[in-house]
């Protein structure tokens, strides 16, 4: 069966990828970068979030749009109209990340011809989102390529698991997954730093990530940090930083003391629920165990964070 396929949510183009069907793909969102092989791909949303804004600001674009119930995203139905699509792929997790379930229905309700199938993933933990990877070859008519795609990811998590086990001592690690204000990453990175042979501070698999104090990140004595804010590269980051370096409390924390902290590039692994979770759990097994492991992603996925 030929399918034209859409694709409103990154996680999603890669796992239409990773599945075989990129060549499938004739509308993506504005947040899709990856493979980019895909960049010529028309782009079929927008974002009504300032992005270039601060951390600060972002956040309170977001509290304000959602408090009015809006979403964050514009949906470009003529577009959507144009390609005929014959499957959407969008989610239901976090208004906030990517195009909602309820802007599609809407979009494909006002304009769109084709009567799409639509496919709204909603992943929370590792296994829903092999579930999710599972749906998505069912839609598309190859359960098989589903079921050995997520063979494969499950084998090379299972395999680094086994190998950080024989360490002895597994550290205790924050994940940040926002500067300003400080919110503690959830979901699905629990299990992977636990598969990176890592103890996750403050939140737990399964649940959404939450917002939290210095108060409380301190008292939890981190010996770790990973900073992954959602959708920032190390660049920006870095700079997004200031919010926690420039607090008093920020240099007694252990992480900070024995240099121990680490800017990771969340918009293109921790943050997306698709096939890279695996070379996310590799990066914090990197920083977790700095010596024991390299899978070359230093420099690129995460970097040692310095004062300036």
């Amino acid at each position: 069966m030929n399918h034209r396929i859409v694709s409103l949510i990154a996680s999603a183009t890669e796992i239409v990828c990773a599945l075989g069907f990129e060549s499938s793909l004739v509308g993506r969102s504005h947040e899709c970068d990856y493979p980019q092989t895909i960049e010529h791909i028309p782009v079929c949303s927008s974002s009504k979030i300032l992005t270039k804004s601060s951390s600060a600001d972002i956040d309170d674009q977001v509290r304000t749009i959602v408090k009015d119930g809006l979403s964050v995203y514009n949906v470009n139905s003529k577009l959507l109209d144009e390609v005929s699509p014959s499957v959407i792929i969008t989610q239901t997790q976090c208004d906030v990340c990517a195009v909602s379930l309820s802007d599609v229905e809407k979009a494909v309700c006002e304009l769109v011809s084709s009567a799409p199938a639509i496919v709204s993933l909603e992943p929370m933990s590792l296994g829903d989102i092999w579930i999710d990877i599972q749906r998505v070859a069912d839609t598309l008519g190859d359960s098989g390529s589903g079921g050995e795609l997520v063979s494969n990811l499950q084998s090379r998590l299972e395999s680094l698991r086994i190998k950080t086990q024989q360490i002895p001592h597994h550290p205790r690690i924050a994940c940040i997954e926002w500067t300003e204000p400080l919110m503690i990453a959830a979901n699905w990175v629990p299990e992977l730093v636990d598969c990176a042979g890592g103890v996750s501070l403050l939140s737990k698999s399964g649940n959404h990530s939450e917002y939290l104090s210095l108060d409380e990140l301190a008292a939890s004595e981190p010996e770790v940090i990973a900073i992954m804010p959602c959708g920032f590269d190390i660049d920006r980051s870095r700079r997004e930083m200031k919010s926690l370096t420039s607090s008093p409390q920020w240099k007694h924390l252990p992480a900070v003391r024995n240099e121990r902290v680490y800017v990771t590039d969340g918009n293109q692994y921790f943050n997306r629920p698709g096939p890279r979770v695996v070379e996310s759990a590799e990066i914090l097994s990197e920083c977790l165990h700095p010596g024991c492991f390299d899978f070359g992603h230093r420099e690129t996925g995460w970097i040692p964070w310095r004062p300036d």
